[in-house]
């Protein structure tokens, strides 16, 4: 009859290909649930046991959970469980604000150099049909706006429309991503207070520029709509 080593409730063997936060995540919620300041962390050896890593990986997962403060190392003894404090809790999570905000930062960036000139571009370049068509996706903007609810389809929509006004292959499926890329933000940023009646402004600037056929017009109220939505983002942020 076979026999297997019981494992310790609550953890779970981390595959190989996984990195060693997946195993500090599951340490720390290990020593949230079951050891209380001042225990000790079971042996390195043990811990190797219980997530079936590396003892490289188990020494990355505690460095990272010393750095946020749940662990201290004390020459001689061991890892103890320090105390939860207020900073303890706040200082990883303004950590990923922090790292979130850079990398919506750099989208942001991207977008400011590719949207302006395609918007230019397409000012030159768009047809009537592809005019109408950015015409009927501001219309059914509109009705969703007055009727309270997230045009995210249709900023998506307005943004891809003008690249492909913009006549550039490689810009258009540039833009698909960032579109796709920065949906979650998008979303999120269309329902904070005002940003959907103002996403909904500047679109129409830029169309009556591109309809114009005015390409510096529209350069300029890409940048304006690009900077009313970067205010907004980082103020939500």
């Amino acid at each position: 009859m076979s026999t297997s080593t019981p494992s310790k409730p609550g953890l779970e063997t981390i595959p190989r290909s996984r990195v060693y936060a997946k195993v500090a995540e599951q340490l720390q919620s290990h020593i949230i649930n079951t050891l209380k300041p001042g225990d000790m962390l079971p042996p390195e050896r043990e811990l190797v046991q219980m997530f079936g890593v590396s003892r490289s990986t188990i020494r990355d997962a505690i460095r990272r959970l010393e750095t946020v403060g749940l662990l201290e190392p004390r020459q001689g003894v061991g890892t103890v469980v320090r105390e939860v404090s207020v900073d303890t809790v706040v200082r990883p999570v303004a950590n990923v604000l922090l790292q979130k905000r850079k990398g919506i930062n750099e989208l942001l960036d991207v977008r400011m150099i590719i949207e302006p000139a395609l918007a230019a571009r397409a000012a030159l370049h768009a047809s009537p049909g592809q005019i109408a068509e950015l015409h009927a996706i501001l219309e059914r903007q509109d009705e969703k706006v007055r009727r309270g609810e997230l045009a995210t389809e249709e900023d998506s929509a307005f943004h891809y429309a003008i690249a492909l006004a913009a006549d550039n292959s490689v810009m258009l499926k540039l833009v698909h991503v960032l579109m796709d890329v920065s949906r979650e933000t998008r979303e999120r940023s269309l329902q904070f207070g005002g940003r959907q009646e103002k996403s909904l402004a500047g679109h129409r600037r830029i169309l009556t520029a591109i309809e114009q056929g005015d390409a510096a017009a529209a350069k300029a109220a890409m940048r304006r709509h690009l900077l009313e939505i970067e205010k907004i983002i980082l103020q939500m942020l």
